[in-house]
């Protein structure tokens, strides 16, 4: 069976940055993965990973948890730190308390190995759209008259934040807001709805464009992790039924 490349802006192959202890596994995830198209880089420890990712040039980053030296929930963090690169974590560890642990560390995704590659492909493919930015699926279009000072539609006021939905851009009191992909499809499906409760179903739905075999937790997550950047009480929890972006 013939497979398409795996290509970024302009057909150029997507780089993805591979951090795997078990060299059978990195071995095969990454045979794998170059039939479909992608290039990648190995590493098979956190910190040799570090020092590759610093290297720059990769469009995604899977991370085994259990890693020596310093461990995928480690390096996600130090990731973190300067870049908003869709990150893939991978563990045979599947309990819902690790699974939150990697997500609250900023990994945008979570699977358990050992997982099918066609299932892997997917996810990164999912990821990867999100890095593009590419529009909430489902989401209507905003309306101009529910944004003060929208002007065009696609400047959002909202009190001292601003999205600005066709550059892609968020500032807060005039400062820009770095945000991880899943972060500013989040903010970009609250903004598309002010005032508007969604629960977290809808939410999984429109920002995580893949059927979530997890729980709704990682909506919560992301929700926290997107209040500290936009501030704590622009969106609020309403109980029993979800979550809304505040108009003022």
């Amino acid at each position: 069976m013939s497979v398409a490349p795996a290509a970024g802006s302009g057909e150029t192959p997507v780089t993805l940055l591979l951090v795997e202890d078990d060299e059978v596994i990195r071995r095969s995830v990454t045979l794998a993965l170059e039939r479909y198209g992608y290039r990648v880089h190995a590493a098979a420890d956190g910190l040799s990973g570090l020092e590759l990712f610093r290297e720059g040039g990769h469009d995604l980053l899977l991370l085994d948890v259990m890693l020596p030296g310093l461990d995928g929930i480690g390096l996600c963090r130090r990731v973190r730190e300067s870049s908003t690169v869709p990150i893939l974590m991978m563990s045979a560890r599947g309990d819902a308390l690790d699974v939150v642990s990697g997500l609250e560390a900023g990994a945008d995704d979570y699977v358990v190995k050992p997982v099918d590659t066609a299932v892997l492909v997917a996810r990164i493919r999912s990821l990867l759209r999100r890095a593009a930015f590419a529009a909430p699926v489902g989401a209507a279009a905003p309306d101009p008259a529910d944004a003060a000072g929208s002007g065009d539609g696609a400047r959002l006021l909202f009190g001292d934040l601003t999205v600005d939905t066709a550059g892609l851009e968020v500032r807060r009191g005039g400062e820009p807001v770095a945000l991880a992909p899943t972060e500013l499809r989040l903010l970009l499906e609250f903004a598309a709805h002010p005032g508007v409760v969604l629960d977290r179903q809808t939410l999984l739905r429109n920002v995580w464009d893949y059927g979530w075999d997890g729980d709704s937790r990682v909506v919560d997550l992301c929700v926290q992790r997107l209040r500290k950047k936009i501030g704590a009480d622009r969106i609020e929890t309403v109980r029993g039924f979800g979550y809304k972006l505040l108009r003022r």
